[in-house]
């Protein structure tokens, strides 16, 4: 059997430093960035990291809301949740992430594409 994504993300460490990297791309991505202008950038790392670190098969419980009520009202477009996407795939590509542990995350992120855009 082969390991988990969280402990192939280089567990709770690795995923932390991918979180901290894909808030600070959302953060200065002109394209989404005003999404965030009263957002507490901490808050938003840890709430990326236990989401990741329980998506992924970690030990962290995850207590944030789900994806439709984060997003709900907000009107993402298919612009947004792409420059979103792109922002996780920087990150992944910044902490070394190998190509399937890539196409495994990406795949989770699209998967949410109903529950994020237009909601």
């Amino acid at each position: 059997m082969s390991e988990s994504l969280y402990k192939r993300l280089g567990g709770t460490p690795g995923i932390n430093a991918i979180a901290n990297d894909l808030v600070d791309n959302h953060l200065s991505n002109p394209t989404i960035s005003t999404r965030f202008t009263n957002a507490d950038p901490e808050k938003l790392k840890k709430g990326a990291a236990t989401f990741f670190i329980t998506g992924t098969g970690g030990a962290a419980c995850y207590e944030g809301k789900d994806m439709t009520s984060v997003h709900k009202n907000m009107n993402i477009s298919a612009v947004e949740y792409m420059a979103a996407l792109d922002d996780a795939l920087d990150a992944l590509d910044n902490n070394n992430v190998g190509q399937r542990e890539k196409e495994e995350v990406l795949f989770i992120l699209h998967s949410f594409r109903k529950e994020i855009m237009h909601v």
